[in-house]
């Protein structure tokens, strides 16, 4: 038998003594007003990024219905309701786990689960079909235009029964019944309808199952095409549907299903959900003393695709330390792979676990200090000194891929700019006209470099499901910061 090395013995508290090097309090509270700067529809009289005003109010007038409001994805002015309906859950998620860390900004990030939740019940209003999404995308990336001004069309897209989306549906099931637990004890009225909705949703889901990359189309595709299949949203579903109710079939439909997915455990994220069922479904079979078991086996050899010195990592670090995976909008896996170590380290010292990579012996802490290190460094703690939080520190990206911030509000330009009336202002060398509190930008480069130019989405473009888990991380480590 090999060497048996122990990594991070440190107990929970003490790798966290020294987080007063960044101050995860102020960034808590800027990652969640961030989302006030997605919001579509008419706004609420509390909102706080008031630069930002009423916009796309008539969504869902083509085809009778009432779907203003729910989030824009990114820079864009699109709705997107696969990865919003992701950023929900994992909002909601964030909230079960650490809301009672977060103190006053807790009321804050229920209202912004709420914002997604209500236009989620919208789009899920008619029996047999599922809102999918609003705005047609190659227009709408044809044109530098502020939300308040669109003026191209807001084409609805629906998938049902004839022409199905398992996986837009199952991801908003998803959404509705973690926020049924988030609002449980807040809010026991409104946490009963998401739930029952939940249920109404991921029965349709999986009764009618097929992809919406046929049943939508180019209106996802390329965008937000679901690259892994179906099979795994539908499993998330069940998963949370169970967390939710504790109602058995759910569990047999997990049991049942799980060997059906692609086994992309060291995924996740709005396409792919493995690691986050594994993760999720560990906490309570392990809190129920159940036998070793796939879902265990599977969130350990998570942990180990990432783990630094796991012989099994198949991620790889930049010289700086930041986690890299391929693909585009690279802090989207730094911050959902992170807030999965936070929790799953919390599953594991409740069931007093480690995990075993090879020869290698990771305690719970060591996952906390690996998902601090990915936090630490997108506040500033890099080889440029630079946040990519915009408006933490001083030193932020100036001019991010945005067209509300890149573009004048209409308090300071109330004329209206229209399609292409925005592209000087996208070409300036000038900083954004509003700063986008608390947006985390696609990041840098995996030599650290990071080009603060609009020009470059990848790097420069904020979206929700990139600050979404980063409200729970946050949480967690601000927490030890007011002890």
């Amino acid at each position: 038998m090999g060497r048996i090395i122990v990594l991070g013995v440190t107990i929970l508290v003490s790798l966290v003594v020294n987080v007063c090097s960044q101050d995860y309090g102020v960034a808590l509270n800027k990652s969640i007003l961030f989302f006030e700067g997605q919001r579509s529809g008419k706004l609420p009289s509390n909102q706080r990024m008031n630069w930002r005003k009423d916009s796309a109010i008539h969504d869902g007038s083509d085809i009778g219905m009432d779907l203003s409001g729910g989030y824009y994805d990114a820079g864009d002015n699109i709705k997107f309701n696969f990865p919003m309906a992701f950023t929900t859950t994992l909002l909601a998620w964030s909230v079960i786990e650490f809301g009672q860390l977060m103190g006053p900004d807790l009321n804050h990030a229920m209202d912004a689960i709420r914002w997604g939740t209500d236009y989620l019940l919208k789009s899920t209003s008619i029996p047999g079909s599922v809102v999918a999404q609003i705005g047609e995308p190659y227009n709408d990336h044809n044109c530098w235009e502020r939300p308040e001004d669109m003026d191209t069309a807001r084409t609805t897209y629906v998938v049902n029964q004839t022409h199905p989306g398992s996986e837009v549906s199952a991801e908003i099931a998803a959404a509705l019944a973690a926020s049924s637990l988030a609002f449980k004890n807040i809010d026991a009225s409104y946490s009963k309808t998401l739930l029952e909705r939940a249920a109404e949703v991921f029965e349709f889901a999986d009764k009618y199952q097929g992809s919406y990359n046929t049943s939508v189309g180019e209106g996802v595709c390329p965008f937000y095409c679901d690259c892994s299949g179906y099979k795994d949203e539908l499993v998330w579903g069940a998963a949370w549907m169970y967390k939710a109710t504790n109602d058995q079939k759910y569990w047999n439909y997990v049991q049942t299903n799980i060997n059906n997915m692609d086994g992309n455990f060291a995924e996740f994220g709005w396409d792919t959900k493995d690691a986050g069922i594994n993760v999720l479904v560990s906490g309570w079979t392990m809190k129920n003393n159940l036998a070793e078991n796939q879902f265990i086996t599977n969130a350990a050899k998570f942990v180990c695709s990432i783990l630094p010195n796991s012989p099994t990592k198949s991620v790889t670090y930049s010289p700086g330390g930041l986690l890299f995976k391929p693909g585009g909008s690279n802090l989207q896996h730094a911050t959902a792979l992170s807030f999965l170590l936070i929790v799953y380290s919390r599953y594991l010292d409740q069931a007093h676990r480690s995990v075993n990579c090879g020869n290698i012996v990771a305690p719970p802490s060591r996952l906390v200090s690996l998902a601090k290190s990915q936090v630490d460094y997108i506040l500033g703690k890099n080889p440029l000194g630079m946040s990519y939080m915009v408006g933490y520190s001083n030193n932020y990206p100036k001019k991010i891929h945005h067209r509300g911030s890149t573009l004048p509000s209409i308090e300071n330009h109330p004329k209206h700019i229209g399609c292409h009336d925005g592209t000087p202002y996208f070409e300036s060398n000038n900083p954004n006209s509003n700063v986008l509190d608390g947006a985390i930008v696609g990041g840098p480069d995996k030599n650290d470099q990071y080009v603060d130019s609009r020009n470059d989405a990848t790097q420069a473009e904020p979206t929700t499901y990139i600050n979404a888990p980063f409200v729970g991380v946050l949480a967690y480590f601000k927490s030890f910061q007011s002890k």
